[in-house]
């Protein structure tokens, strides 16, 4: 059920306390606990290890501040994110707003306290980020903490010369405005995003470390990205919601249905992460005979516990949530201290050596890439070569199987929605697992190949399958599930702006033109994982948003016309085209030191390759562009006769005043001028003068009035695929129609 008001919802909420006469309690102590558990436990271990880093660093010690301090002070920055993602998971996703008008809904008061702890923990997440700026430097450097602390240039270094440090940076400025606008938005609209943003602030911190370097170190910091990303959901969401059960909020065992099948898919996805990490950092024999090993150990236990606390959940605690919801917030308050003391162990792993790496002599491929490359690229390399990508094929795979299970739901859903939509996926997985994608990092020209596909082949296939109308149409209406969300998303404000033509077109050419008009940023983007995975998402995100307004059969909020979008189609192609013959011309080579740092077994001419490269940026928008003119065509021609379907039942249901009066203009004239004056002059019709129209020979009745003959449709430019009503509904092409 919706929620009707914060009014009645608030009074939802006194009347449950005065029904179970249970008092309300505060969170902040479960809060507290578990942070000094993960504190203590990261901060405990590290420094019993601490000499044995130090001796692998090669560093002298810094003082307790920093070896005890540091991992302390990160285990608490992991559990403030977490804290953050679930309290805005729990405001966006967990309970609804406070009315159906999604645009303008409110959030109730539980939603409110939660967005307002999630705020609140974020800016908590910047302040410590900030202290690890200085407190990175120390532990590298061996200088003790209140020597850098407190002096500017320190941090000036720290932010330049460290890896760490910078990151930490990045932390501490997407925290904090991840802070501020928690603070200031209140609606329910501005949750969603919020989440998104909350999750941001943590993606940095998956980027470094042990996973981000040496062999495989392509499947090792994907993975780790799995694993750090839902184990915050995991944590977090189980947070957000032993604060509402213990200040008896409404709407509890909904919510508690949902964070249920969010955790099973956490748990799944901690656990095959971890493994996946596991077996490519350690040998089986490593884990009980080295400290690294022993963590590890640690750490699948500690999950088996909370997993079969997760189960406990289920079996005992969730069936009483309706009588006795305390039974379910002891439980979880134990499970979170579980969780808190595995955040502690794992943080350790990044203060504690790894065993050596099984094969001593990487390659330079090996150390930049995670893997090698043997023969230059070709066709036949593209399609022999195979390593299966753990994050953009693993988001493909989940994002079909989702669709199908949505299709199931909906028996009479247009089969060539789920053809684009499958396409789209299998498109995705192949190009980033296949030797597209492999060689993506090692030759311009098949970078160019990938970021073609991703940015104008892949979002063309995705749009096309309707998603969101597929979301609409699987879910109920009178109830707060994806629809609501799907629905609230469309008619938001946000889409309408983004999906503007002319800001559409300019964010989708700057994508393109400045990853390549500015070599440094080209230089940084290939040369780092990060760079990599953000530079890919770009290519997805803009491309969907910019083919998602032209041929996208979802509904969006104020589309323009065919004609428009042909238009916008017209003048943008070349620009974006154009981009090819500039990368034809160019004279230096982007990327060059880190492509010559690979040591490729072929010795590519650079030079060569990316003219090759601009060629296929030139050359290989003519697919896509064919597919879109087509399909808008067609569209047009759609609306053309479904406009003149409309005006003929108009004409045959009503009569045309407009007619009658022309033909008694006509009669009229017949009669030399006798008789009653036209309502309408001829000029409307003929587009002459009056006094011309006698000269035009229009004497008597023409055989196409409507009494005597076919009627001549009256046509009107209107594009009839925006006559959509406000709530989402989308009339030009239902998605049940085959």
């Amino acid at each position: 059920m919706w929620g009707d008001g914060s009014v009645t919802t608030a009074m939802g909420s006194i009347v449950s306390i005065m029904s179970t006469k249970q008092a309300v309690k505060a969170s902040w102590p479960i809060y507290l606990v578990a942070i000094l558990i993960g504190a203590i436990i990261a901060g405990s271990i590290s420094y019993s290890f601490l000499a044995e880093s130090l001796a692998a660093l090669g560093i002298p010690d810094p003082g307790p501040a920093t070896t005890f301090g540091l991992p302390a002070l990160r285990a608490v920055a992991w559990l403030l994110a977490a804290l953050s993602i679930g309290s805005f998971l729990f405001s966006a996703f967990l309970i609804p707003p406070d009315n159906k008008n999604l645009r303008d809904a409110r959030l109730t008061v539980d939603g409110h306290i939660a967005a307002r702890t999630g705020a609140s923990a974020a800016l908590g997440l910047a302040v410590i980020a900030a202290i690890m700026i200085p407190m990175v430097l120390s532990d590298v450097s061996g200088t003790p903490l209140a020597q850098v602390l407190f002096q500017p240039t320190a941090w000036v270094t720290a932010v330049q010369q460290v890896a760490e440090s910078a990151v930490w940076g990045i932390v501490a400025v997407i925290s904090l405005v991840v802070a501020l606008c928690g603070y200031i938005f209140a609606t329910w609209m501005s949750q969603p995003p919020m989440f998104i943003a909350s999750i941001l602030m943590i993606i940095p911190l998956g980027m470094e470390g042990h996973a981000a370097t040496g062999g495989d170190h392509d499947y090792g910091t994907n993975a780790y990205l799995w694993h750090l990303v839902f184990i915050m959901v995991w944590i977090g969401g189980l947070f957000a919601l032993i604060a509402h059960g213990r200040r008896l909020g409404p709407h509890m065992e909904k919510a508690v249905a949902r964070y249920s099948r969010i955790a099973l898919f956490a748990f799944l996805a901690v656990t095959i992460s971890g493994l996946i990490s596991m077996v490519i950092r350690i040998e089986l024999s490593d884990l009980f005979t080295t400290r690294y090993g022993l963590i590890i150990v640690a750490k699948m236990v500690g999950t088996v516990i909370v997993g079969l606390l997760g189960f406990a959940h289920r079996q005992i605690t969730i069936p009483k949530l309706g009588t006795d919801r305390f039974a379910f917030t002891r439980l979880a308050a134990v499970e979170v201290v579980v969780m808190a003391a595995i955040t502690g162990i794992a943080v350790t792993m990044g203060r504690t050596p790894p065993p050596p790496p099984r094969d001593p002599n990487l390659t330079a491929m090996q150390i930049q890439m995670g893997y090698n490359l043997y023969e230059p690229p070709s066709i036949a390399a593209t399609f022999t070569n195979w390593r299966f990508e753990v994050l953009f094929t693993v988001i493909a795979i989940l994002l079909a199987v989702y669709y199908l299970h949505l299709v199931r739901r909906v028996p009479n859903w247009n089969k060539k929605y789920t053809a684009w939509w499958l396409l789209g996926c299998i498109a995705l997985g192949v190009t980033m697992s296949s030797g597209m994608g492999m060689y993506m990092p090692a030759a311009y020209s098949m970078h160019m190949v990938v970021h073609m596909i991703l940015s104008m082949v892949v979002p063309v296939f995705l749009v096309l399958g309707a998603p969101l109308t597929l979301i609409r149409e699987a879910y109920p209406a009178d109830e707060f599930n994806p629809r609501a969300w799907a629905e609230a998303f469309q008619n938001s404000k946000f889409l309408e702006i983004f999906t503007h033509p002319l800001i559409s077109t300019v964010q989708f050419l700057s994508v393109f033109y400045v990853i390549y008009v500015f070599p440094d940023l080209y230089a940084v983007a290939i040369s780092e994982h990060a760079g990599h995975v953000i530079m890919n998402t770009a290519f997805l995100v803009s491309g969907y948003f910019y083919f998602w307004e032209l041929v996208g059969p979802d509904y969006i909020r104020g589309r323009k016309s065919t004609p428009v979008r042909l238009a916008v189609l017209f003048v943008s192609m070349p620009i974006h085209l154009f981009m090819g013959v500039y990368l034809m011309q160019m004279t230096s080579v982007l990327g060059e030191d880190f492509y010559t740092s690979l040591m490729l077994p072929w010795n590519p001419d650079l030079h060569s390759d990316q003219r090759t490269g601009g060629g296929i940026a030139w050359a290989s928008g003519s697919f896509p562009l064919a597919l879109v003119i087509g399909i808008l065509l067609v569209t047009w021609r759609r609306e053309d006769k479904s406009q003149s379907v409309e005006v003929d039942e108009k004409l045959d249901a009503e009569g045309d005043d407009e007619w009658e009066s022309y033909n008694e203009m006509l009669a009229t004239y017949s009669q030399g001028g006798q008789g009653a004056q036209p309502r309408v002059s001829t000029s409307a019709w003929t587009g002459a003068k009056p006094e011309e129209t006698e000269m035009l020979g229009l004497g008597g009745n023409l055989p196409g009035n409507k009494k005597n003959g076919p009627k001549i449709a009256l046509r009107r430019d209107a594009d009839a695929s925006d006559k959509q009503p406000e709530d989402g509904s989308d009339k030009s092409d239902s998605g049940n129609s085959n």
